[in-house]
């Protein structure tokens, strides 16, 4: 009686709670990424049919000359967002941690408020302004600082300006969350033993604000392995990220186990980069940094 009294009491209200939730993540999370490992194992009949017939020439590929190009452009290409990232919203965000209450509101509001409108609109407005025929064009001809219009689309540094628009709210509201916890005694003693302006900030703010620099880079940098829409509509295809070449393999290339096989690299890459913030965002914490 007494075991059925404790399921009753502690057991089953927890497997009512968690039960419906645990099933959906094994539906529609656990089943599908299963189920794409396993095509990865497969391959492919003359028709370009998915054969169930263990395989590894889809994990071999990986390593041709022209996907390993890729790779290094998409690293190249997420190592310079988060870069950006990290220079242009360190200030804002520190901003923000030191602004008074109404201003505050108004600068966090700033941050928020392009979730409220999806990606892939604001960046065929970025191309829409970009363009030949577009505001930039047509204002820098009529200041008469050029005479025709400029190819301002369709090239990596286009590509690497789309993803600091999309991804800069995600370094930045870690930096604030850093910065807002700064302990503003550290500061002022440091400021009180001699220390300027560019050496407090080296020797003090940065290392207590590594934690936030270091989960604001795993955020940013993460997410730009595959955003494949803003290599494809600001780069025209002429710098692709690992997303685009998992795309064409699904789509035009009619490939997907091989598109599996390259989705299951990028979640290992994913899983790999959150690792290494569990450890080392973990220390910087316990370092009290």
């Amino acid at each position: 009686m007494k075991k059925k009294k404790n399921f009753r009491g502690n057991t089953l209200p927890a497997l009512v709670m968690v039960g419906p939730v645990t099933l959906w993540l094994l539906l529609l999370v656990a089943v599908p990424l299963i189920y794409v490992v396993f095509m990865t194992f497969c391959s492919l009949d003359a028709n370009y049919n998915l054969v169930f017939t263990f395989t590894l020439d889809n994990y071999k590929r990986l390593f041709d000359a022209n996907y390993v190009q890729i790779y290094a452009q998409s690293l190249l290409i997420a190592f310079s967002t988060t870069l950006i990232c990290i220079i242009a919203g360190y200030p804002f965000a520190f901003l923000i941690a030191r602004v008074f209450t109404k201003k505050k509101a108004i600068l966090y509001m700033l941050v928020i408020i392009p979730f409220w409108t999806n990606s892939l609109i604001r960046i065929y407005g970025w191309r829409t302004f970009l363009g030949s025929s577009g505001w930039l064009n047509n204002m820098l001809t009529k200041l008469h600082i050029i005479s025709e219009p400029a190819e301002f689309l369709f090239n990596r540094g286009t590509i690497i300006l789309g993803m600091v628009y999309c991804l800069i709210p995600y370094m930045i509201l870690p930096l604030y969350t850093a910065v807002e916890k700064l302990d503003k005694s550290m500061i002022e003693a440091s400021k009180d033993l001699g220390a300027k302006g560019p050496a407090t900030f080296l020797k003090v703010i940065l290392p207590m604000t590594a934690s936030g620099i270091f989960s604001g880079s795993i955020m940013v940098f993460i997410p730009c392995l595959g955003y494949f829409f803003v290599a494809d509509i600001l780069g025209g295809g002429k710098s692709d990220v690992i997303g685009n070449l998992i795309e064409r393999q699904f789509q035009s290339g009619n490939n997907w186990p091989l598109g599996a096989a390259l989705s299951v690299i990028l979640i290992a890459i994913t899983l790999l980069l959150v690792k290494i913030y569990q450890i080392c965002g973990g220390d910087m914490e316990n370092l009290g940094v």
